[in-house]
């Protein structure tokens, strides 16, 4: 298991170390000047070169790119162009919202496509499999960011039970708290909820059928168990394993998600954060959301695999 563990957190370093170099090599390739950028086009080259001077612009991208990466092993950021402060603070003030978005989406994610996976393979063939994967393929049509202005005609503007759009906080003294954050955040989760569930459901329909026909269960069956104890005792975590994929890639998608969907919802989330850096063309900030998006999914796909082997000791590595 400890050979196991060292082989992916190589590979784990290996793709960081990959990908820092293209998001690196990607941003310098992009047009524009930051310096020209924050001082106008009116600027002097004298102060454009000061400034360029002053952000560490005039020196060579091997320079620059060694200063990040030796910062980020460090534990430290650089400073960013537009808001002069480090981009870790940034960033993990804009992930207060971020991160619950996604963990609620992808919760609702979860309920709803094991529910009516489940069900829909417990009914193959019959009314509720057939609306199960009419309403499933609805879902896949649908882009989040359209989901997310229906929702808000809908229940923003038409019924009005909601605000349509913004986000309050989590602390009362700020005129917040903690219900009325969840109550910001939860249209936002139910738009990136809707592709996802509607995939996952159809994945887990599959798995469940592929696994109800193995012979383990007709020896199930066989020895007096019920099918619905067997389709939860044996079926379910038999077909987990792929589920377990598509869930750890679906979890990473949502927090790319949210790029779209909190500029819909007017969030002040990771999202904003990267449409305004865009904006003001601070590829400080750019380049350490990406790096943190690629972190975020290389360690879920770490976590997916310590899970298989929890789930199917089949799957357990060995040292030998």
């Amino acid at each position: 298991m400890r050979l196991f563990l060292l082989k992916r957190f190589a590979t784990f370093a290996a793709t960081l170390a990959v990908a820092s170099l293209l998001v690196f090599a990607v941003l310098e390739l992009l047009p524009g000047n930051v310096a020209q950028v924050i001082l106008g086009e009116s600027a002097t080259p004298e102060a454009l070169a000061a400034l360029e001077h002053k952000l560490g612009l005039d020196r060579p991208a091997v320079a620059r790119y060694l200063a990040w990466t030796g910062g980020l092993l460090r534990g430290e950021t650089a400073p960013s162009h537009a808001w002069d402060v480090p981009t870790a603070e940034l960033i993990a003030e804009r992930l207060q919202v971020t991160l619950p978005l996604a963990v609620m989406a992808m919760a609702l994610t979860v309920v709803l496509a094991l529910a009516l996976g489940v069900y829909a393979a417990a009914r193959h063939g019959h009314l509720g499999d057939v609306g199960v994967m009419a309403a499933s393929q609805v879902g896949i049509a649908i882009p989040n960011f359209w989901l997310a202005i229906l929702l808000i005609l809908l229940f923003a503007v038409k019924l009005q039970w909601v605000g349509a759009g913004g986000f309050p906080g989590w602390r009362e003294d700020e005129g917040g708290g903690l219900g009325a954050a969840l109550g910001a955040l939860l249209l936002p989760a139910v738009s990136l909820a809707a592709v996802q569930a509607a995939i996952l459901a159809r994945m887990t329909r599959s798995a469940v059928l592929e696994a109800m026909r193995e012979d383990f269960v007709r020896t199930a069956r066989a020895k007096g168990l019920s099918r619905r104890a067997t389709l939860y005792r044996h079926v379910l975590r038999n077909a987990m394993i792929p589920v377990l994929t598509v869930m750890g890639l679906q979890f990473a998608n949502l927090i790319a998600g949210t790029i779209v969907v909190e500029n819909v919802f007017v969030l002040p989330g990771i999202g904003r954060l990267v449409f305004q850096a865009i904006a003001n063309r601070d590829l400080v900030v750019v380049r350490d959301v990406v790096m943190l998006l690629v972190a975020l999914v290389v360690a879920i796909n770490f976590v997916v695999d310590l899970l298989y082997a929890l789930i199917d000791p089949r799957l357990r590595p060995s040292d030998a």
